[in-house]
């Protein structure tokens, strides 16, 4: 019984961001409980790389898609090919993202539209382009990816905690909309987990002062998202919606 309900024989999932870090973890536990899953990136041979690292030789369950997510085009490209790979969606993880970090007098209009794009429009378009087929099957989880920074600040990411904090506006209002169809919507808030993207802007130092900022002095390994993920992408996580769960080492425990 315990296992049936983290069960994801039948279901196909579409993981942005799946080439690496959370994404490819996450797609990774859906592969285990038994979906098939399509991963998509801007990057082929990193896409191949995952797929070959997440599902070896087994085509039949695992699938890629080169996608640029920060265009509007590139998003309707992804949702019609992942519809027509194995004609249905039922998890929808919006992965990916990006920062730029910038203090607020030097905020470049092109890069608060270019961050705002990917981080939250489309990821509105993405979800919006998906859900009509989740009515009609009357199931659904919609997992999207905000931040800590979502529900608080740190010098220079004004673009960042503003695109993280608007995904958490977007999933309460649509988990009420789509209630009713037994379709769930939450979000993850991670908090420091080592993936490329913080490597490649934090130096040493200040990767040591988001450690010392956990209750557990250390940041996440990647594989520590797959558990929260798979509980809210499978039946065990059946009533809960509208929420935000934050998996961040009890950084946001610390007032001071």
């Amino acid at each position: 019984m315990l296992k049936e309900k983290f069960e994801l024989t039948g279901k196909v999932a579409l993981v942005t961001g799946g080439s690496k870090g959370l994404g490819k973890e996450m797609a990774r536990i859906f592969i285990e409980a038994g979906a098939r899953v399509i991963i998509c990136s801007r990057h082929e041979e990193e896409l191949k790389a995952a797929a070959a690292e997440i599902g070896g030789s087994d085509s039949d369950r695992l699938a890629y898609e080169v996608s640029d997510l920060s265009t509007r085009e590139g998003v309707d490209r992804l949702s019609k090919a992942a519809l027509d790979r194995w004609g249905q969606v039922d998890i929808l993880v919006n992965n990916a993202g990006s920062n730029c970090p910038q203090p607020i007098d030097e905020i470049k209009d092109e890069d608060w539209d270019r961050i705002m794009e990917l981080n939250l429009t489309n990821v509105m378009r993405l979800t919006r382009a998906l859900v009509p087929g989740m009515k009609e099957r009357r199931w659904g989880r919609i997992i999207h990816i905000s931040s800590v920074l979502g529900l608080g600040g740190k010098e220079g990411r004004g673009i960042y905690s503003s695109s993280k904090a608007g995904i958490l506006g977007l999933t309460y209002a649509t988990a009420l909309d789509l209630g009713p169809f037994n379709i769930t919507v939450n979000s993850i808030a991670p908090g420091p987990f080592l993936t490329d993207l913080p490597r490649s802007i934090l130096t040493e130092e200040q990767q040591q002062g988001f450690a010392n900022r956990t209750a557990v002095g250390r940041w996440g390994d990647p594989s520590e998202i797959a558990g929260p993920a798979l509980l809210l992408a499978s039946d065990a996580g059946s009533y809960v919606t509208g929420t935000c769960l934050t998996v961040d080492g009890g950084v946001m425990s610390k007032v001071l």
